[in-house]
């Protein structure tokens, strides 16, 4: 059974041996802008005459005197303080908190934005999406019960070796029958740390780049320019218990985490695996 929990904080303005088809899982991204339109005026409805404020409900009509002076008032505080409601809301949209997702049946947890959606049928234990920037994500895998038997992440030999093998799964993922589609990769880093849990975790970011040309079937060279079709970053948290791998899988665009690193830090640190009960 997986319990979300909402972390109520102030936030700042397979792999592997594991198979998965999440890393095509893509999209375009959208800019999250906030339109500042201007608001309408309050759902009752002001109406002015000679000498009276006519408020309607929607339900009935009352009637009373009031100069038009303080009633021209009325109105323009009114709308002033619709403006500045409807702007200290939209402010409040665009704060970052964290849910944390806990699975008490498979044995892990993890924090991941609480503005992320899950995506059912994506092919992972778990899995949340950015709802703007759509090939965003995070998601969490594991080696089956009963045909694995590890004691310790260190079983996958030294994080370095953990990073060859995690990069060779996500290029085998990435294959494709396209003409023309060239990809680059490097392995950005590979650490290993103890957690506040005592459990050893690795960690492994990848880059990886993908080249195609428009018009593969054109004869001449210069007729088949190349571009750039996404620039991603990949991250992974691998760890050890009840005689599984886990491995927590994080992708972002390229752009999008050097402007997002600290928050997605947290969401890559927060992984933790867990004792299941017999």
């Amino acid at each position: 059974m997986a319990t979300v929990v909402v972390l109520q904080q102030q936030p700042h303005p397979s792999f592997s041996i594991l198979t998965s088809s999440l890393s095509d899982f893509n999209g375009a991204r959208l800019h999250n802008h906030i339109p500042w339109h201007h608001s309408p005026l309050p759902k009752v409805a002001l109406q002015v005459t000679a000498s009276r404020l006519l408020v309607k409900d929607g339900h009935q009509t009352k009637a009373f005197a009031v100069p038009r002076r303080n009633a021209m008032a009325l109105i323009l505080s009114s709308y002033i303080f619709s403006e500045f409601a409807y702007r200290n809301a939209a402010f409040a949209q665009s704060s970052i908190g964290f849910r944390e997702y806990i699975d008490t049946f498979d044995g892990y947890t993890f924090k991941y934005p609480q503005n992320w959606i899950q995506v059912r049928g994506a092919g992972a234990d778990i899995f949340f999406r950015d709802p703007y920037v759509l090939d965003e994500n995070v998601s969490v895998e594991m080696s089956s019960p009963s045909s694995s038997r590890y004691k310790t992440v260190e079983d996958l030999g030294p994080p370095e070796e953990a990073g060859k093998k995690v990069l060779k799964q996500y290029l085998t993922e990435f294959m494709s029958t396209r003409l023309g589609v060239r990809r680059e990769s490097n392995i950005l880093s590979t650490t290993s740390r103890v957690a506040d849990d005592g459990k050893l975790y690795y960690e492994v970011q990848v880059n990886i780049k993908s080249y195609a040309n428009n018009n593969e079937l054109a004869v001449m060279p210069q007729d088949r320019p190349i571009n750039l079709e996404w620039n991603r970053r990949y991250l992974s948290v691998l760890g050890v218990e009840n005689n599984r791998l886990y491995e927590l899988r994080l992708q972002t665009p390229e752009n999008v985490f050097v402007e997002e690193e600290s928050d997605l830090r947290q969401v890559i640190d927060s992984f933790r695996v867990n004792k299941v009960a017999a």
